[in-house]
């Protein structure tokens, strides 16, 4: 099940370290496993984005697709979805990805994650 993780309060998550800052150049993305969840950092105009790195259509990797603004299109059968929220922008998926809350302290860069309960 997807969940938009960036709607949890702060006390919810757990933030892991998953970069220094100057290590996801613009334009750039950078793949993190943490645990069960595989994420994909993107650096877009110099913000962050963390979405979990799974296309809701077919449960394949969804990080190494093209990108057009905001957008990641999954290299298997082009669904569209939105980097800034996980929200799915086109068939054939139906369902959004997970999208992950990114924060940067002292130039380390932390995803969000659940914390266990």
């Amino acid at each position: 099940m997807s969940f938009n993780y960036q709607d949890l309060d702060a006390s919810e998550l757990d933030f892991v370290g998953v970069a220094r800052e100057d290590e996801i150049a613009n334009g750039e993305r950078l793949f993190v496993e943490v645990d069960e969840f595989n994420i994909v950092v993107f650096n877009i105009a110099g913000k962050l984005f963390a979405i979990g790195d799974v296309c809701s259509h077919d449960n394949g990797p969804v990080g190494d697709g093209e990108l057009e603004d905001h957008e990641v299109i999954c290299p298997r059968h082009g669904a569209h979805f939105d980097v800034r929220d996980g929200k799915v922008l086109s068939f054939p998926a139906v369902v959004d990805i997970p999208a992950y809350p990114i924060r940067i302290i002292d130039g380390q860069v932390e995803v969000g994650l659940p914390k266990e309960t």
